[in-house]
């Protein structure tokens, strides 16, 4: 076995990571799950103005699927994974916060619904790329909903 062989093989073997079809199917399917979700509740936040929209919503979905992801495709027991969940929750903390803006009146605060729609898709992705799919989209449509139609309410 030559030396080019043997890279090869050691690529294709960095690479297997994916596995079967059937793995990379599921794969797939988590995370475009989450991306999709994430793209939802990001454009309804995009569409008022809010200061974290699409993007940030969609990054932060597939993110949080990734990082509980990686570890069940490493094996890792579902009840190791709590310290990746506590993990994330925290750093979602970091971008909620740097979407909720205090003006200069006392009363004038923006930017909390957005950092709460950001912390629910984390949750959204969390529940995608741990298999749970039909809780994603569930908890996403409630979401939606408290989103869009509680937004028509007259302020007070």
């Amino acid at each position: 076995m030559d030396w080019l062989e043997r890279s090869w093989l050691t690529i294709l073997k960095e690479f297997s990571d994916l596995g079967s079809p059937e793995d990379i199917t599921r794969i797939v399917l988590r995370l475009m799950v989450a991306v999709l979700l994430g793209g939802l509740l990001g454009y309804e936040r995009e569409t008022v103005g809010a200061s974290a929209g699409l993007r940030t919503h969609m990054l932060v979905s597939l993110g949080s699927a990734l990082f509980v992801l990686i570890p069940l495709q490493a094996g890792m027991e579902i009840s190791d994974i709590s310290r990746v969940l506590q993990g994330i929750t925290a750093g979602i903390g970091f971008i909620g916060a740097g979407a909720i803006l205090k003006h200069h009146q006392k009363d004038d605060v923006k930017g909390v619904t957005t950092a709460a729609s950001v912390w629910l898709t984390a949750a959204v992705g969390i529940a995608a790329g741990m298999g749970r799919e039909a809780t994603a989209v569930l908890s996403a449509l409630f979401a939606l909903v408290i989103l869009g139609l509680l937004r028509l309410t007259p302020k007070k």
